[in-house]
This record gives C-alpha cells, sequence and structure tokens, in this order.
C-alpha cells in the first residue's frame, strides 16, 4: 500500500477511535495516584469520539472534509490534558494532509512532525515522559522511515513499534511513573489509536458504527447547580450543521447570532470556511432551522427536550431533588424566592468556575461567580462545555477558574477559541485555590492587573486531600495499599493511614507552618457534618494559633478538602 485515500483514511481513523475505545479502562487504571478519579483514557476516548461522530457522518469524503470533522471535533470536544494534547496532535496533523488528495509516506512523516509541533506549543512548559514524548518519538522514526520504504503498512508498523519502545522508557524519564510501576497513560492510549488505526488499514474487522451525537451524554455540562426545571426557559437543545451555500460572511454572521439570541439562549456559532456549526436552546426549534435554511442545507439536525431530560434526573437524584424543593418552598413562604431569570445588560466583568458539590456551589455563587460548570475529578468539562459557559455570562471580561490541574488546558483551549469577550484564566489548580483567586478580585483594578493580584494570592494557599487508594502500590518511599487512606498534598501524597480523621491531621501537619493563620475544612458528601465538627475540634486544639473554619463542600470521592493560608 503506497497511498492512503480519503475513504480509506476515514476507516482507519475510525478504526483508530474504537482502538481507544476498547482500552479506555485499561488506560484509567494507569493513574500514577492510586485515587478513584483516573480519567486519561475516558477523557481521550471521549475526545477522539467527539471527531469520530463526525468523520462517520461523512458521505463523500474528501482529505478537506475529514480534515476538518478531525480537528473541529477533537478540539470542541476535547477534555483533559490528555485530551487536550490529543487534540491539537491532530489539529497539526490535519493541517498538512487537508489540501492533499492521496497520503503517502512523506505525507505521514511531515504530518507527524506538525502533529507534534502543534501539541508541544500548545503546552507551556512541555515534560518528557508522556504523551508529547511519545509522539515526537514516532515522529523521529517516521523522517528516518521516509527513506527505507514507500510501503505504509510497513511504515506504519515500524513507527508503532519504535512508540511502543519509547512509551517502555517513560518509567526512567519520569520517576513517579517507575515508582507507581506504570507506563504514561496518555501514551499508552495515542499507542492505541495508532494500532487501531492500522488494523484499519489492514482491513481487519472492526465495528466502526459510531453513535450520533444525540446518544453521548457529556458527563460535565455547564449549569448551575439546583436549577429546577421550571428554571429551564427554553426546552429545546437544538443543534445542526449548515453546509453554506450563499454568501456568509461576517455581516451575516452577526445578524444570525442576533436572530438566534432573540429566540433562545446558550448560542454557539462557528463557522469554518463553508460549514457553520449551531447549538442553541429555544422553544421552537424550527424557527432557528427556517433561518438556517436561507443560508445553504442542513444536516447533523439534533433536538433534544431538555425538560425530559432533566427529569431523568431529579428521578435518579430523588433525595437531592427533594431537599431542593423543600429549601425553595421555605424561600416563598418568607419572600425570598429568586425571581425568574431574565436576560442581564452586558457588564464589565464576570467569573465562571468549575465545581463540584453543592456545598462548594453555593460558596462559588455566594462571593461573586456568575456561572458555574459541573464537573473536577472524574468529570473533565470539555472544551465545548467552557464555550457554553463563556456565551452565558454577559460580560466584556470574563475570569474563568478551572479549579484542577487536569482542567487548565481546556480553559485555555476554549479562551483561544472564544470571540467578542476578553478570557482570562486563572490557573488555579483546586478549588481553594479558586476560591481564594475570587475574593481577591478588586474591579478597580485592570484585568491584568487582577490575573496577576489573583494568581499570586492563590499561591499563598496551601491544598490537602483526603480520599483512599485503589491499588497497592509505592509513591514517594510510600507502601500503599488498597482501601488505605491518603492524605495528598499540592506537590506529592503527603501521608498514608487507616483512619480518614487521623490521616487528614497528619495531612494538616505536613501544611500548617509558622506563617499559617487560617484552616479551612470541607467535608464531602460522605462525610456527616457531626463527624466533621469533631474534625475542626481537633484541629483548633492542634493549632490554637489558627483561626479554623468548617464548610459544607459536599463533593464525591473526597472526604475532605482542607487549605492551608
Amino acid at each position: 500500500m503506497n497511498t492512503i485515500d480519503a475513504k480509506t483514511l476515514q476507516k482507519a481513523f475510525l478504526a483508530g477511535a474504537k482502538g481507544l475505545e476498547a482500552k479506555k479502562e485499561w488506560i484509567n487504571e494507569l493513574n500514577v495516584f492510586p485515587v478513584p478519579d483516573g480519567d486519561t483514557g475516558t477523557n481521550m476516548t471521549m475526545t477522539i469520539m467527539s471527531a469520530a461522530r463526525e468523520v462517520a457522518a461523512i458521505e463523500d469524503p474528501t482529505m478537506e472534509k475529514l480534515a476538518k470533522a478531525i480537528s473541529s471535533g477533537s478540539l470542541r470536544g476535547a477534555r483533559g490534558n490528555s485530551g487536550v494534547i490529543l487534540s491539537q496532535l491532530f489539529r497539526g496533523f490535519t493541517k498538512e494532509i487537508k489540501p492533499l488528495e492521496v497520503i503517502t509516506t512523506t505525507t505521514l512523516a511531515n504530518a507527524f512532525v506538525r502533529a507534534t509541533e502543534t501539541a508541544y506549543k500548545a503546552v507551556m512548559k512541555p515534560k518528557e515522559g508522556t504523551i508529547l514524548t511519545v509522539a515526537k518519538g514516532m515522529a523521529d522514526r517516521a523522517v528516518e522511515l521516509v527513506t527505507e520504504t514507500e510501503d505504509i503498512v510497513e511504515f506504519a508498523r515500524k513507527v508503532i513499534e519504535h512508540g511502543d519502545y519509547v512509551l517502555s522508557q517513560t518509567p526512567e524519564m519520569l520517576p513517579i511513573l517507575k515508582q507507581a510501576g506504570v507506563v504514561d497513560s496518555g501514551g499508552q492510549g495515542l499507542m492505541q489509536v495508532m494500532k487501531g488505526c492500522l488494523d484499519g488499514l489492514l482491513g481487519k474487522e472492526t465495528d466502526l458504527d459510531v453513535e450520533p451525537a444525540a446518544a453521548s451524554v457529556s458527563p460535565a455540562a455547564a449549569v448551575k447547580p439546583g436549577t429546577a426545571e421550571a428554571d429551564i426557559r427554553f426546552g429545546y437543545c437544538t443543534e445542526f450543521i449548515i453546509h453554506v451555500e450563499k454568501t456568509y460572511g461576517d455581516r451575516e454572521e452577526r445578524e444570525f447570532k442576533n436572530y438566534l439570541e432573540s429566540i433562545g439562549d446558550s448560542i454557539v456559532v462557528v463557522s469554518d470556511d463553508d460549514v457553520v456549526k449551531v447549538h442553541v436552546h429555544t422553544n421552537d426549534p424550527g424557527l432557528a432551522i427556517q433561518k438556517a435554511l436561507t443560508f445553504g442545507s442542513l444536516s447533523r439536525m439534533k433536538i433534544d427536550n431538555m425538560r425530559e431530560e432533566h427529569q431523568e434526573r431529579l428521578i435518579k437524584d430523588a433525595a437531592r431533588e427533594a431537599v431542593r424543593q423543600k429549601e425553595e418552598a421555605e424561600g416563598e413562604k418568607d419572600g425570598s424566592a429568586a425571581p425568574a431569570a431574565e436576560p442581564k445588560p452586558r457588564k464589565e466583568y464576570g467569573f465562571i468556575a468549575v465545581s463540584i458539590g453543592r456545598g462548594f456551589g453555593e460558596i462559588f455563587q455566594g462571593i461573586g461567580a456568575d456561572y458555574l460548570i459541573e464537573g473536577g475529578q472524574t468529570m473533565n468539562p470539555s472544551t465545548e462545555d467552557m464555550l457554553n459557559a463563556i456565551d452565558r455570562v454577559n460580560a466584556d471580561t470574563i475570569y474563568i477558574l478551572p479549579n484542577n490541574s487536569n482542567i487548565i488546558l481546556a480553559a485555555e483551549q476554549a479562551a483561544s477559541l472564544a470571540e467578542d469577550k476578553k478570557i482570562i484564566v486563572i490557573p488555579s489548580r483546586t478549588v481553594p485555590q479558586g476560591i481564594a483567586a475570587i475574593i481577591n478580585f478588586v474591579p478597580e483594578l485592570s484585568p491584568d492587573e487582577n490575573r496577576e493580584a489573583m494568581t499570586a494570592e492563590m499561591s499563598r494557599v496551601k491544598t490537602g486531600q483526603i480520599t483512599y487508594a485503589v491499588r497497592n502500590t509505592v509513591i514517594d518511599d510510600k507502601e500503599i495499599r488498597q482501601g488505605d487512606i491518603m492524605g495528598i498534598g499540592d506537590s506529592g501524597i503527603l501521608c498514608v493511614g487507616k483512619s480518614v480523621m487521623d490521616t487528614a491531621l497528619d495531612t494538616l501537619r505536613a501544611m500548617v507552618d509558622e506563617d499559617s493563620e487560617l484552616i479551612t475544612v470541607y467535608y464531602g458528601a460522605d462525610i456527616a457534618e457531626d463527624t466533621a465538627q469533631a474534625l475542626l475540634e481537633k484541629v483548633q486544639e492542634a493549632w490554637p494559633d489558627c483561626e479554623a473554619e468548617l464548610h459544607s463542600g459536599g463533593q464525591p470521592i473526597y472526604y475532605y478538602l482542607m487549605s492551608v493560608e
């Protein structure tokens, strides 16, 4: 096989996506820390499947159509650091193949190099021993092979063989991988994609059916917590693609967006040459469709009744819904119930925070967050989730608080795609850092001055997280057994124990120093209030010179999140 045409590439890409999907749980288990939130496989799978749905929908593939589908689909569906890097690899790869009719080994070598260069540029501080290293190793080998063979199958096998070798060396580059006895999970995910693509090229029997977008449910959605069915002002989530056949320039796009705003909200309109992707929440999908038809033909139409979906979620979480309804009823009695949301005038600045747990949601709203993206560990929001949230905040400058190290890249990618608004990502790696950042916002300062001040203030916050181990391992010379309780700090595991309370106190002992003034404890969904109160009393007894506070975070997985300032 000396060339690959568009039809063959389509099959190979879908086989690559399926290859990753089949191994996602195995890749999840390669997580270095043995915490119950390993999600690299899930993030990478959801990223590539976002592109695969668009690729599968192309009936008459060309390189240009495939390049657009792979690039835009993965870019907007990217979640987690590994997913964002994967989307950037695809972005660079597709730029190289887009103008061609067939692919050769020379094309592949150039595309691999461009993919690697694009991905490295997207990461502020690239770290070797990761998916980037594996990608670069394959790109370097591909360049060498160009002079050795024109057979694409032989070329691909040797590139993959070298990729496996580089992957096997990642523990030598990152000591933490070696201690945990695993290879890099992102690199392993990339190799599964490559091997799946090779299977596709070889014509191996693979189920290439991809579920349509309507069947794919994002694990993180931009929603305000506690939203009631009555608060859904526009009941139909409407999505479609316009294949432009008439004039559609900047003026037409502005007018189209203004029209959509007059009939709905949560509007996303993304133009890519002669293809326009549209998302809108409205009570009359027909109006949006009729307007779109004035620009060209439509495909990938999807209309979901959000009220029905919302009701299903309420049924699954009946206990929480009952509490919410009771609180609303009490609010109506004393006249404190909030009126239905109305469109707000554009303001100077706004805040988007990623949060999980009812308690944290209330805290962020109480200190000024305009919009919450529900997510965090095991629920990394996608770039598109971020863009939808940006669309909902009517402000000139919007600050995004990712509050998780695995969400920062997706937030930065969304910021680069947003239009008409200045987006500033404050790189908060934990929820307590995000709280500190937003508290220290000063309206009188310029956006860049606030960025500097908020980042500086949050850097003074130490965070400790208490959770349980899901497997046996050794990290930082600490032997960890499945079921042990771990105290995880900003740069690693601080302590390991058998008791949640004792481990929490040991974690604080590793965090508190002579300069510490405030200790804040946020208890999770699995901790009773009286148990948390007992911990607070022990904290006050152990550190009488520090002020100590207790709040309900309501977070899953982590028994306690604690901060020291």
